[in-house]
């Protein structure tokens, strides 16, 4: 009996000391602010005030003839939709976060945006076609996006659309009213279950491969750690964080440097990069 008291006693410490030991912290999904473009792209660019837009853009200092979502970089199927892999270091952001905007005087330049997606652009299918266009960030409640011009759009054939070096087989562009003018906008919504963000995921799976005659396949997306993104057989990496627009302590965030309109104007000329067009808007 005293044995079986002394057992009975030692599981009862023992249960004890199980009750009063912490549960270990769960992880926590990171977050950041806007900070982190404004550090991450200040060596590729310049951050500046832009009338019409709360807080800051960014110029990138790129090459001659540059457009986003068609210079160095392809089209992927992925489990989230079409997804923009850009060549670039700093592709992860601007072609996954925010939107792009024409300047007459300083080319392409990038409003920074807190939602993630694969690609934020118009989608487009002609006989035979697949297009898209950079979707411009909205000013105002009246104001009207640059989605259905044609000069803003690349097109492909059906059969070129995940091809690595996509680049090399763009429709001239002299052709793209006539393309628009038979074309249909691919409404193709997926919701981020995880965010609860909406966006366009581009072409349907079936739909391309019964246009291609081939199997598409898709490749995983995974973050990152860090800024960067890694494509690599049917994954790819890149690193997506939640963004918030201000700091842990509520201060909204600053570049490390902003320059003024006469130094980027200045940059791009002596450059020759990112050059604006011949028209004003």
């Amino acid at each position: 009996m005293k044995h079986f008291l002394k057992i009975f006693s030692m599981l009862l410490i023992a249960g004890a000391s199980i009750c009063l030991t912490p549960p270990k912290a769960s992880a926590q999904q990171v977050s950041v602010s806007l900070q982190v473009f404004y550090d991450q792209l200040s060596p590729y660019g310049h951050w500046m005030q832009y009338s019409g837009y709360t807080g800051y853009v960014w110029v990138p200092m790129v090459e001659v003839g540059f457009s986003p979502y068609a210079t160095r970089g392809h089209w992927r199927l992925t489990n989230v939709g079409w997804m923009w892999i850009s060549d670039y270091p700093w592709g992860w952001a601007p072609f996954h976060y925010g939107r792009w905007d024409r300047d007459s005087r300083y080319g392409w330049i990038w409003v920074p945006d807190t939602h993630w997606g694969p690609a934020w652009v118009t989608w487009r299918s002609a006989n035979g076609y697949y297009g898209w266009s950079p979707m411009e960030p909205l000013r105002n409640a009246n104001h009207r996006d640059y989605n259905n011009r044609s000069d803003r759009f690349i097109f492909v054939s059906y059969k070129d659309i995940d091809r690595p070096d996509v680049n090399k087989y763009y429709v001239d562009r002299t052709k793209n009213v006539t393309i628009i003018k038979n074309s249909t906008v691919i409404n193709n919504t997926h919701v981020d279950n995880s965010t609860h963000i909406t966006y366009n995921a581009g072409p349907r799976k079936a739909d391309v491969q019964k246009a291609t005659g081939k199997e598409i396949r898709e490749a995983a997306v995974e973050d990152n750690d860090k800024p960067g993104q890694n494509e690599s057989n049917d994954k790819v990496q890149i690193y997506k964080p939640q963004v918030k627009e201000t700091n842990s302590n509520g201060k909204k965030p600053v570049p490390p440097k902003v320059a003024d309109k006469k130094t980027v104007k200045k940059d791009l000329k002596k450059n020759k990069t990112n050059p604006p067009e011949n028209n004003n808007k």
